[in-house]
């Protein structure tokens, strides 16, 4: 597992219900229910099962996810991963076999005028011949 020297963990056994604000990173684990507000960079472990709103700047997900997201920059669906939800990013990256079902906009509004990530884009991490499980639209 990689090293996470300055980023705090929710761990796999922990439950919370309720807003979660935090600074720089942080990794949750374990079940959450409810908003979480940040303007710094989290990742859903694989064992997190999140149910409500996230507005983060960027994310990675890893596990469950059943809600809206809304990042500035970066969101990245991981292989296994599920997210029920819309999505809002300035860049995108689906691997192949993550579960998305949902409408997805890809944005500008997090991005700096002419740096560079000023393009929205969509990357799509999987060859043409097997697509990711994704239902875009409801």
């Amino acid at each position: 597992m990689a090293d996470h020297s300055g980023k705090d963990i929710l761990s796999s056994d922990v439950e919370i219900k309720g807003s979660i604000k935090f600074q720089k990173e942080l990794l949750i684990d374990g079940k959450v229910e409810g908003e979480i507000n940040s303007d710094g960079v989290l990742t859903i472990g694989e064992n997190a099962d999140i149910r409500g709103e996230i507005k983060t700047k960027s994310i990675t997900v890893f596990g469950k996810v059943q809600g809206n997201i809304t990042v500035g920059e970066r969101c990245e669906l991981k292989s296994r991963c599920t997210l029920q939800g819309d999505l809002k990013a300035a860049r995108l990256v689906i691997e192949e076999g993550a579960t998305f079902i949902g409408k997805s906009e890809v944005t500008t509004s997090g991005a700096k005028v002419g740096g560079a990530n000023s393009r929205p884009e969509i990357v799509r991490d999987d060859a043409p011949a097997a697509p990711a499980k994704a239902a875009f639209g409801r």
